[in-house]
């Protein structure tokens, strides 16, 4: 018999290694351009974050993308912030263990992607030739 009682989900830190192995992962040129946006990982998203996005319950937000999407920006335009992607850990170990078919990695890959589909104005099949797990 397996003894799993050693066995814990990833911490903060493991999680942002493997989403910046995502990130690495994605072809050129979308690799280098994903760069330019900061990663954020936490367990939750913020109060903040959930209430205006009108969400009661935290499990349900895995990812979000805060910033001014490419097709809108100006070159006139003052950057405030730096554009950022938050990933959502234990929002998303709850869907990788509800779904229970699919590798974590696989999982934090398919929600940086969709959470880069904001910022790049990417259309579902754009988002379907980077992650085809769209399809």
């Amino acid at each position: 018999m397996t003894d799993w009682s050693p066995l814990t989900p990833p911490d903060l830190a493991a999680f942002e290694q493997m989403a910046e192995q995502a990130l690495l992962a994605l072809p050129e040129p979308y690799r280098r351009a994903a760069m330019q946006v900061a990663l954020r990982v936490e367990d939750f998203a913020s109060d903040e974050m959930l209430d205006a996005l009108e969400i009661e319950n935290p499990y349900e937000l895995t990812g979000l993308y805060e910033g001014i999407p490419l097709t809108e920006k100006s070159v006139m335009d003052q950057p405030m912030r730096p554009d950022v992607i938050w990933l959502f850990r234990r929002a998303i170990l709850e869907e990788w263990a509800d779904r229970g078919d699919i590798p974590l990695g696989h999982l934090i890959g398919h929600v940086l992607v969709h959470e880069l589909a904001h910022h790049f104005g990417w259309s579902d099949a754009d988002i379907a030739e980077i992650d085809p797990w769209w399809e």
